[in-house]
C-alpha cells in the first residue's frame, strides 16, 4: 500500500504538471520527489531550464553520470537534448524511481552487479539486446502487474511508453487497498477500520466478561440465600442475624453405610447425585432454602433469611411429604430393586445465621434448634417424618395436616420428648395461615 500509494502520488503530479503549461519535466528522479507533513510525495525542480545550465566542463564526472541514470535511452544518444526533455522521457524515469520503490536500494539496482554509473550510461545508450536495464524481478514486486507496468515505462521505444494518463487509472487498480491515493488517508482509514474492530472486540469482550460475570452469580446464588449472595456481591459485609422462629428439615438414608460398602465409589456418587437432584427440583417449589448436604445427610430451612410468619412449619411439613413420596419411586441406578429408606426428622424454634468464611463462604445457622432437629431425624423411623412439639402445635394451626401421636422418645441433652408422626394433609380442610407470608 506504501509503495503503491508513493507511485501514485507522482503519476498524479506528473499527470498534471504535462497536462498543463509546463508540458514536461525533464529532470524527474527520486531525489526530487518529496514527502510533505501529510506524507504526500510532491513532485519538484522542473521548469526554468535555462536557468538550470551548468558548466559543460564536468560532463564526464561521477556526479554528472549519476544524474543521467533516470534518463531516458533516445535522450541520452542526442548530441543536442532538450532541456526541458520529452513527455515520454518521463515515463521513462518514472520506470527507474519504482524500481527504486521496489527495492529501495538505491538507483539502478543490478543485484550483486556494481558497474559505475558510467558503464550503465554506456549500456544504455548502446541499446543492445537484451537490454539493459534495472533489476526486476516479478516475485519482488507487490504484483506481477506492477513489473509489467514498469517493463512497458521503460520500453526502448518511446511510442510504446504509456502516458501518465494512462498510468494513473493502471494505479489505482492496482492499488485497492489505499483508494483514497495517499499513504496519510490510507492510514487515517486504516486507524478508523481498527477503532471499529477494537470497539466490536471490546464490546464481544465485555458480553463475554458479564455472561461469566452471570453465571459466577448464578453460582454464588446457588450456594447463598439470594439476599444474602446480592450484599456479597455488591461488597457490603453480611452480619449475622437472630430469628425467633424457623423450621429446620433434617434427613438421611437408613442404611446408607451397608449400601455404600456393597457399591463402588462412583456408583455412591451417582447416587448421591441423582437423589439430591430430584430433591432439588422438589424444594423448588416450597418457599425453603437448602442449608446444605453432607454425605446422605439433607438439610433445608423456612423462615430465613425472609421471614414468613409461621408459615415456615407449613412449608417444610408440605416439602417433607413430597420428599417422602419421591423416594417411594426413587429408582437406585446400580441396584433397581433397592428400596430407599429415608427418615426425616423436623424441629421449629429460634436460631442464628450468618455466612462463615471468605473462601468458598458458608450460610450457617447455630442455635439448639439446629441440634434438636438432628435429634428428632436420628431418632426417627426409615420412611417416615418425626415431627417435634413445638412443630406440631404451629402446623395446628392451619387445621390440615394428619398428626399421629408417637409418645415420649429419649433424645440426648434432652431427657423425654413427645413427638408425632406426620401422616399427610387434608386439602379439603385447609384453612388460610394467620400470616403475613413473606418471600425468600
Amino acid at each position: 500500500m506504501f509503495r503503491y500509494s508513493i507511485m501514485q502520488d507522482i503519476v498524479r503530479g506528473m499527470a498534471y504538471l504535462q497536462s498543463s503549461e509546463i508540458k514536461t519535466h525533464g529532470n524527474l528522479k527520486s531525489t526530487n520527489c518529496v514527502v510533505d507533513s501529510r506524507f504526500v510525495v510532491k513532485v519538484t525542480d522542473f521548469g526554468l531550464h535555462n536557468l538550470r545550465k551548468g558548466d559543460d566542463s564536468d560532463e564526464e564526472s561521477f556526479a554528472n553520470f549519476q544524474r543521467k541514470l533516470w534518463t531516458a535511452p533516445e535522450l541520452l544518444r542526442m548530441t543536442n537534448r532538450p532541456d526541458e526533455g520529452t513527455q515520454k522521457g518521463d515515463v521513462y524515469s518514472f520506470a527507474v524511481i519504482c524500481q527504486e520503490i521496489v527495492y529501495r536500494k538505491g538507483v539502478f539496482y543490478l543485484g550483486n552487479l556494481e558497474p559505475s554509473p558510467q558503464e550503465i550510461i554506456d549500456k544504455v545508450k548502446k541499446g543492445m539486446k537484451p537490454l539493459f536495464r534495472p533489476m526486476l524481478e516479478d516475485f519482488d514486486c507487490p504484483s506481477d502487474e506492477l513489473a509489467a507496468v514498469i517493463r512497458k515505462c521503460w520500453h526502448e521505444d518511446p511510442v510504446d511508453r504509456p502516458d501518465f494518463q494512462t498510468l494513473k487509472s493502471t494505479i489505482r487498480k492496482l492499488n485497492r487497498d489505499g483508494d483514497k491515493g495517499n499513504i496519510l488517508d490510507n492510514l487515517l482509514t486504516r486507524m478508523e477500520q481498527y477503532a471499529n474492530n477494537l470497539e466490536a472486540l471490546v464490546a464481544e469482550r465485555t458480553s463475554d466478561y458479564l455472561e461469566e460475570k452471570r453465571k459466577a452469580e448464578d453460582l454464588l446464588y446457588m450456594m447463598l440465600p439470594r439476599s444474602v449472595a446480592t450484599q456479597l456481591i455488591h461488597g457490603e459485609s453480611v452480619n449475622a442475624e437472630s430469628y425467633d422462629a424457623v423450621t429446620i428439615y433434617f434427613s438421611d438414608i437408613c442404611g446408607f453405610t451397608a449400601l455404600s460398602a456393597e457399591s463402588t465409589a462412583m456408583e455412591v456418587i451417582a447416587l448421591l447425585n441423582d437423589l439430591y437432584t430430584t430433591f432439588d427440583t422438589v424444594i423448588s417449589q416450597f418457599d425453603v432454602y437448602k442449608v446444605e448436604t453432607i454425605g446422605d445427610a439433607y438439610m433445608v430451612v423456612s423462615g430465613l433469611p425472609g421471614r414468613n410468619g409461621n408459615a415456615h412449619a407449613r412449608e417444610i411439613a408440605r416439602m417433607s411429604l413430597a420428599l417422602l413420596k419421591e423416594t417411594f419411586s426413587f429408582k437406585v441406578r446400580h441396584k433397581p430393586n433397592y428400596q430407599l429408606k429415608l427418615r426425616i426428622g423436623i424441629h421449629s424454634g429460634p436460631v442464628c445465621a450468618g455466612v462463615v468464611g471468605l473462601k468458598m463462604p458458608r450460610y450457617c445457622l447455630f442455635g439448639d434448634t439446629v441440634n434438636t432437629s438432628s435429634r428428632m431425624e436420628s431418632n426417627g423411623e426409615p420412611l417416615k417424618i418425626h415431627v417435634s412439639p413445638q412443630t406440631k402445635e404451629i402446623l395446628d394451626t392451619f387445621g390440615s395436616f394428619r398428626l399421629e401421636l408417637r409418645g415420649d422418645v429419649e433424645m440426648k441433652g434432652k431427657g423425654k420428648v413427645t413427638t408425632y408422626w406426620l401422616l399427610g394433609e387434608d386439602e379439603n380442610t385447609i384453612n388460610p395461615p394467620p400470616y403475613s407470608h413473606g418471600i425468600l
